[in-house]
């Protein structure tokens, strides 16, 4: 059974930290646009999971069924894309997009459930954005990572030194304005804890499960 190791996780991060030389850029603002009304899925099963350590078969089983749900209406939304819409998908890094907290590796593998319905997307033009409260030090490991496991990264937001005081959500919420400004259309918001979803600027904002904050 392969379980959650937190202090695998931790030195994952502390490693990678370690080698890192530069850090990434955040992009640019551009123009404005209009904040778009939220629609919470998740996963019916992931409450009852609140272990000490995660199942990692239970955990994959979970962020399916929210797959399940977000999957089929970004279909229907990217085939009813208007006219010069560009769209957009704004996704959380660690046990969203990136299997962070399952053991020890790099690059870390993708989250396949999330990994499939990215892909779909990508390969119908929708952009991909990256929101992670991960420090600016392990940017470029970090882009490195998503792209070698089958992400197309058309963004990639970090934190830098003054952003680690700011409140986690409503860092994510301006990373999320930004996207806004740079002319896209957020039709998915993808994360796995509420920091992760709060404050709009999506048009539907599904929830992977992190037990309680088990889960980063």
């Amino acid at each position: 059974m392969q379980t959650r190791r937190p202090w695998l996780h931790r030195a994952s991060v502390t490693a990678v930290s370690a080698a890192a030389l530069v850090a990434m850029a955040a992009p640019a603002d551009a123009a404005t646009a209009t904040q778009a009304s939220t629609t919470t899925a998740t996963a019916t099963s992931a409450a009852a999971a609140a272990a000490a350590d995660v199942d990692y078969g239970t955990w994959q089983k979970d962020c399916q069924a929210v797959m399940d749900q977000a999957l089929p209406y970004l279909k229907q939304r990217i085939a009813a894309q208007k006219p010069g819409e560009k769209q957009a998908i704004v996704f959380d890094i660690d046990n969203t997009t990136l299997e962070t907290d399952f053991g020890f590796a790099y690059p870390q593998p993708a989250n396949k459930p999330v990994l499939e319905a990215a892909r779909y997307a990508q390969e119908r033009g929708v952009a991909l954005f990256f929101v992670t409260a991960r420090p600016d030090i392990i940017a470029s490991f970090t882009q490195y990572n998503l792209k070698q496991t089958g992400y197309q990264v058309s963004g990639l937001y970090v934190r830098n030194f003054i952003d680690l005081f700011k409140n986690v959500a409503d860092y994510k919420t301006a990373q999320r304005v930004d996207v806004e400004r740079k002319g896209y259309t957020i039709i998915a918001n993808i994360g796995n804890s509420a920091t992760d979803l709060s404050g709009g600027h999506a048009e539907r904002t599904f929830k992977l499960p992190d037990y309680d904050g088990q889960l980063s």
